[in-house]
């Protein structure tokens, strides 16, 4: 097993280091400062031995190296790292990805944006809240809170707040029936559920799960508006999309012989999968058309 972790080492990590290096050596990629994509990979590497797939094997046994590679470079350029809770890999199949934490979704907004700061609260039933609409976006918004009203099975909303670096303020609004909406497209959500399952942790922590899930909602918001030619961005394009994907064929295939998903798709061939012919991992990856600067990590 040594040696075949050895081997899928040589073929993963140490050909996304390479590729990174590539990049800033062309001026392609800038890390905050105190970011060390040696370390993050390092981290990556150690946690990448103890995931398991649903069926409990090895993600490393059971995942294509491209994919391996990908998500591995998908959380680099991002400039993220899983040992700060800053995303998780998550096996789909034969697929790893990378999927961002909400903490690591603020880390790439200000990194990407003029974020100076990212905040959220949780609105509950009895809390006076109040704010205008000036062209389409929530201005002056107050929110006045009495220790009384703090029940998690009271909370009626949530928003974020981020304000940017000349001073100005975006704020997102959801309501609880907005939040659950959002939740109901994770896989931890049964099909007919209408609230959270007594017990569960966005039952029991019901406030913290709606900050995340505002906070998601208004910083993908920015991100989309930012520069997609960066290859930050092309990387957190890549990343939802792959996951996206991959959790889609999964259920597909976990429901082929079940209940029918109405679903519309296209078929895209796909790569053999590298990990038994030893071929290292295809790591393809679009050249920006412009430089990015990269400001201070979150």
């Amino acid at each position: 097993m040594s040696n075949q972790l050895a081997l899928i080492k040589k073929d993963t990590v140490d050909i996304v280091a390479a590729k990174v290096k590539e990049f800033q050596e062309k001026g392609e990629v800038h890390f905050p400062a105190n970011y060390s994509p040696e370390n993050a990979m390092k981290s990556a590497w150690l946690i990448l031995q103890t995931i398991k797939d649903r069926n409990q094997k090895p993600a490393l046994e059971v995942c294509t190296r491209d994919s391996v590679a990908n998500a591995l470079l998908d959380m680099v350029v991002q400039g993220l790292n899983p040992a700060k809770k800053q995303g998780y890999f998550i096996v789909y199949g034969t697929v790893l990805v990378f999927q961002r934490s909400y903490f690591g979704t603020m880390a790439v907004t200000k990194r990407v944006t003029d974020a100076k700061n990212i905040d959220a609260a949780v609105i509950y039933e009895g809390d006076e809240v109040d704010y205008e609409i000036v062209n389409g976006r929530i201005t002056n918004l107050t929110h006045k809170q009495k220790f009384g009203n703090i029940n998690k099975d009271k909370v009626i909303g949530a928003y974020a707040t981020i304000v940017m670096d000349d001073g100005s303020v975006y704020h997102e609004l959801m309501t609880i029936d907005e939040i659950r909406k959002a939740w109901s497209k994770a896989q931890f959500w049964a099909k007919g559920q209408s609230v959270e399952k007594e017990g569960s942790t966005h039952d029991e922590f019901k406030g913290e799960m709606a900050k995340k899930t505002v906070i998601n909602r208004a910083c993908k918001k920015f991100m989309n508006s930012s520069d997609d030619s960066s290859l930050v961005m092309q990387h957190v394009n890549r990343a939802d999309d792959a996951a996206e994907e991959a959790q889609l064929e999964e259920e597909i295939k976990n429901n082929a012989n079940g209940e029918i998903i109405d679903v519309e798709f296209e078929e895209s061939p796909k790569e053999p999968a590298q990990i038994e012919n030893n071929e290292p991992p295809h790591i393809e990856v679009q050249q920006p058309q412009m430089e990015y600067v990269g400001g201070p990590g979150f």
